[in-house]
C-alpha cells in the first residue's frame, strides 16, 4: 500500500510538472507552437514518451492546463471576495482582485488566452466558445442581485450590468499584450469607480 501512495504521489507531481511545462510553453511560443517536444524540453524530461504516459494526448494537456488556471484563480478571488460583508465591498475587491491578479500572472493569462483562441478538442467545440456560456456570469449577477435585495443598488438589469463588468475585465490581458506597462492601479481605481457609480442606488 506504501508503495501504491509513493507511486501515486509521484505521478500527481510528474503531471502538475508537465502541465507547468505546457502553460509556461503556450505563454512564451504560443499554442501553435507548444509541442510536446517543446513541454518536454521545459519540463526538462527526457523524452515526449513521458507526456504520453501521463496524458491521453494533447487535448487532455491543454484541457488540464486550462482548469489548472482557472482553479487558481477561482481559489484567489473567492477568499478575497468571499471575505467582504457587504455588496458594495465585495463588488470593489472582485474589480481590485482580478486585476490585481491579471497583472500579476501575465504568464498564465497569456497561455488561457492563446487556449481560448486556438483549441479546438477532436469531438467538442472550441474553448472560445466557453465565452457564451452565461453560466461564467452567475457569479457576478449573484453579487449584483445581493446588492439589489439590500438596497445598496439600484435598479438595473444584472445580466447586462455583469456583461459589463466581466468584459471590461477580460479585455486586460490584450491591453497588457498593447501596452505592458499599463498602469495598472489606475486601471483598478477606474473600473471600481465606474461600476460604483453604475450600481449604487442614490445617495
Amino acid at each position: 500500500m506504501q508503495v501504491k501512495r509513493a507511486d501515486s504521489v509521484t505521478s500527481s507531481a510528474r503531471r502538475r510538472q508537465i502541465v507547468t511545462a505546457a502553460i509556461q510553453t503556450i505563454a512564451e511560443l504560443g499554442y501553435h507552437h507548444a509541442s510536446f517536444a517543446r513541454i518536454a524540453e521545459r519540463a526538462e524530461l527526457s523524452s515526449t514518451r513521458m507526456i504520453s504516459y501521463h496524458f491521453d494526448g494533447k487535448d487532455e494537456l491543454i484541457g488540464q492546463a486550462l482548469s489548472t488556471i482557472y482553479a487558481d484563480l477561482a481559489a484567489f478571488m473567492t477568499a478575497r471576495v468571499g471575505a467582504q460583508t457587504t455588496p458594495v465591498a465585495a463588488l470593489d475587491t472582485y474589480i481590485r482582485s482580478l486585476v490585481e491578479y491579471i497583472g500579476d500572472h501575465r504568464a498564465e493569462m497569456r497561455a488561457a488566452t492563446e487556449i481560448f483562441l486556438n483549441f479546438r478538442p477532436e469531438g467538442g467545440t472550441a474553448a472560445r466558445e466557453a465565452a457564451t456560456d452565461l453560466s461564467a456570469l452567475a457569479h457576478i449577477e449573484r453579487l449584483l442581485s445581493w446588492g439589489q435585495d439590500t438596497g445598496a443598488f439600484r435598479p438595473f438589469s444584472t445580466r447586462v450590468m455583469a456583461m459589463a463588468i466581466q468584459r471590461a475585465l477580460d479585455g486586460l490581458p490584450f491591453l497588457l499584450e498593447a501596452d505592458p506597462d499599463a498602469d495598472l492601479a489606475e486601471y483598478a481605481e477606474e473600473l471600481a469607480e465606474l461600476f460604483a457609480r453604475a450600481t449604487w442606488a442614490a445617495r
